[in-house]
Formats: structure tokens, sequence, C-alpha cells
């Protein structure tokens, strides 16, 4: 087997690969002389079917069979006799595939690059450093009550978060316009699900009150016909409700999980969960900033098209499972969802996953055993049979692996943190949580 390299640019390379004639017969005959035993033609007894026969039906089918499967065994070869790292699927251009003669064909590809691992000292982060107190558990344990909680008519004005049934009639220039009218219509004040100044005009007005509200269109609304527009709302409130929070009892405690215990247990149950949530929104933080400071300082590294496009496929995907069902069939998704809308994070992420790869290499890391058993058990905590979960992990090679891979990518981390400048920022629990959900 002959082959000749070049690099066209970057990262592209161009292999030439010829194979003898003679691998491409041998393969054919193999073939054609075995299915012989068993193909049946007519005037011919089972088994007895000519070779001549045999080749003039079925050889140039199984020719193009053959040639399929020896291209790619040889392109393999070649990058192994190469020491080439192919990044993605070649492109293969056929050059000569006449029977006969030598095959030969071109394969372009992209190549791994090279990581030049850059030192890190001294990189600055912030480290948050909070608590759970027992207000932030009442804080919580309020918003529990207010999720189960229910709705009751109150003989009062209407105030921000209460929920209210009104009639309204929009116009524009004197004219109704589509869109702007209903009846007994519910709507949570200070939701935000109306335009500015709507909500906030309802607050302080009594059942059977009408009111006018003049108000505009954002100059980014969707119609056309209403970006920017001067209307008036006509507004009659019907009804106020007022959110009663459900009480501190055990039916509450069992929709959150706590089947056996009072409320003492339920505390400390939600508490326990808030250490879990604020260690993770500390730790994600820290992590994500080591992440930025890798992507910074290795920005000369250049990253394959191949390897990009498949992230951007990826993220595309991710999105689309976000939709769920709003996506139709019929839709142009490459209009909906450009490549240009995924492209600068599915860079980052591409080359952060080739350095952290080289980082984990270079440090010669491995997945700790005893870190990758404490991850699965505290994801396991939750749940109301911590064993069973446990023993899926390790059942499951598959999400086995996916553990192994977080703690291999957090023992980097904490690798490079050694040398980083640690700045530790007091805050408060809400703070810290409000922090993760900020990057999320």
């Amino acid at each position: 087997m002959q082959v000749s390299i070049e690099t066209t640019s970057g990262l592209e390379r161009r292999l030439t690969v010829g194979v003898p004639a003679e691998r491409i017969d041998t393969e054919v005959n193999s073939r054609l002389q075995k299915a012989a035993q068993n193909v049946k033609l007519p005037g011919f007894r089972p088994g007895k079917v000519p070779m001549k026969v045999m080749r003039q039906r079925f050889g140039p089918g199984v020719r193009q069979e053959v040639l399929g499967e020896v291209m790619s065994q040889s392109f393999q070869e070649a990058v192994m006799q190469e020491k080439l790292r192919p990044a993605g699927q070649p492109s293969i251009e056929p050059k000569n595939m006449d029977a006969g003669k030598d095959l030969e064909y071109v394969a372009t590809f992209e190549v791994f690059p090279d990581v030049d691992v850059v030192e890190m000292q001294g990189f600055a982060v912030e480290k948050a450093v909070a608590k759970v107190t027992a207000e932030d558990v009442d804080d919580i344990i309020d918003v529990f009550r207010k999720q189960q909680g229910s709705w009751g008519t109150v003989e009062r004005a209407a105030a921000e978060g209460d929920k209210v049934n009104v009639d309204y009639v929009g116009t524009k220039d004197g004219e109704a316009f589509e869109g702007g009218t209903a009846q007994d219509s519910e709507l949570e004040l200070g939701s935000g699900r109306m335009i500015p100044g709507f909500e906030d005009g309802i607050v302080g007005m009594a059942a059977g009150e009408e009111k006018v509200l003049e108000l505009g269109f954002p100059d980014d609304y969707h119609s056309e016909e209403l970006k920017g527009a001067a209307v008036e709302f006509k507004v009659t409130l019907n009804s106020v409700l007022e959110l009663v929070p459900a009480e501190l009892n055990e039916e509450l405690f069992v929709k959150y999980g706590v089947e056996d215990g009072d409320e003492e247990q339920f505390r400390k149950e939600v508490a326990q969960n808030m250490s879990r949530e604020l260690k993770t929104a500390v730790e994600g933080k820290l992590k994500q900033q080591v992440m930025d400071a890798v992507v910074d300082a290795h920005e000369a590294v250049e990253v394959p098209r191949a390897l990009v496009e498949q992230e951007i496929a990826a993220l595309r995907n991710q999105m689309l499972q976000q939709f769920g069902g709003a996506v139709s069939q019929d839709m142009d998704l490459n209009s909906l969802l450009p490549d240009d809308m995924f492209s600068d994070n599915a860079q980052r992420r591409v080359k952060l996953g080739l350095v952290m790869a080289e980082l984990i290499t270079k440090h010669e890391l491995q997945a700790d055993a005893d870190k990758v058993r404490e991850a699965i058990e505290e994801m396991a905590s939750t749940y109301q049979d911590p064993e069973e979960v446990i023993n899926y992990y390790y059942s499951n090679q598959e999400q086995l692996a996916s553990v192994e891979s977080k703690v291999l990518e957090d023992q980097v981390v904490e690798k490079l943190l050694d040398d980083a400048n640690i700045t530790e920022n007091e805050c408060s629990y809400q703070d810290a949580i409000s922090q993760k959900q900020a990057e999320a």
C-alpha cells in the first residue's frame, strides 16, 4: 500500500492512498467462491455454478462492496502508519477504481491539534462563602407553602401578587385591535405577562371598578401593526383573589418527600437539601471561573471544524429537547436555529475539551474511585431508596463512565486551583444561589 500525505491548511490533511489490485481481486474472488457454494441459478445444480457465470452475474456488485470496505480499512491503516489522529470522518474522493488496476483515492480530513499546555500560576478566582441560616430555611418553606397554597376571593383593593379577573378592550386610534379584547381573563399581578404598565395600572383597583389605561407597546413587539403604538385599555376589575399559603402540616411534608416525621424533621431535611444546593452552587461557580481561565489561557489553540460542527449539532438537539412538542416536522430547523446561534459556544466547548484532555494526560490523572463513590452516594441521597440508585450506577457502565468523567474533570479543576489566587467573598445563601442561576 502506497501512502502520501499533504498539509493543505491548518489542521487539514490530504492523504493519497494506493491499494494493489491484487488485494481487491483476491477478496472479490474469495467472496464469489464462497457464494457459489450456496447460490441457486436456473440451469445449474446448487453449488455447481461456474465462476465465469458468478463473475458475470454478481462480480460488479461484490466488487463495489469490497471497494467500500477496503477504502475504509486502508484509510485506518494509513493514518496509523502516518501516526495521524483524524478529527471527524474523512471526505473520500476515488481516483481510480477500474477493475484490474490499483485502487487509488484521496481522503481529506482534519487532525487533532497538538495542544501546548500553558502554565497558569496565579490566575484569579473568587469563592463564595455562605451558610444556610434558620431564616433561609423559613424563606424556602414559605415558598413551598405558597406553591401548595390556594386562591381565595378578598374584598379589598388589588395588590401585587394577587390574582385578578378582568375584562378589557384595547383600542388604537379609537379602533379595537386584534388580540386586545378579553373577558373573564385571569392575571397574576407582577407576572409581567402583559405589556408594561398594564398590571401596574390594575394595582389599587377594587372589584367592580373600571379604569382606562393609556399605554404604549414596546418598540420590539412582535406585531408590526402595534410596534411602539400608543393604545388605550378599558379595564373592568371583576374580582380580586389572594393566595392563601398551605398549612405547615403532614400533608405538606409528604408533598416534599418527608413521609415520616414532624415539622422538626421536615425543617432538617429542607436544610440538608439547601446545603447540598449551596455546595453545588459554590463549586459550580468556582469551576466555571477555572474553565473560563483555561479557555482564555489557550486562546491560540486551533480547533477542528468537524468537532465544532458536531458540537453545534449537539447544542441544537439540546435546545430542541427543551422545545419539546413545540417543534413541528415541517419547520426549517436551520433557519429557526442557525449554526451562528451556537458557533461561539461550540468553539469554546471544543477548545476546553481538547485542553482538559491534555491536562489529564500531563498530570497522569485517573478518576479517583473514592470520589466516584462519594459523587454517586450524594446523588443517591435525594432518592427514597439510595442503595437501589447506587447499584444502578455501578451496574450501568455508561452511567458510571459519565460520573467518572465528571469526577476526573473536577480533579483537573482541583489541580489548577492549587496554583490559583483565590479570594473568598462572604455572601448570603440567596446571593450564592442567584449567582448560580444567573449563569445557568
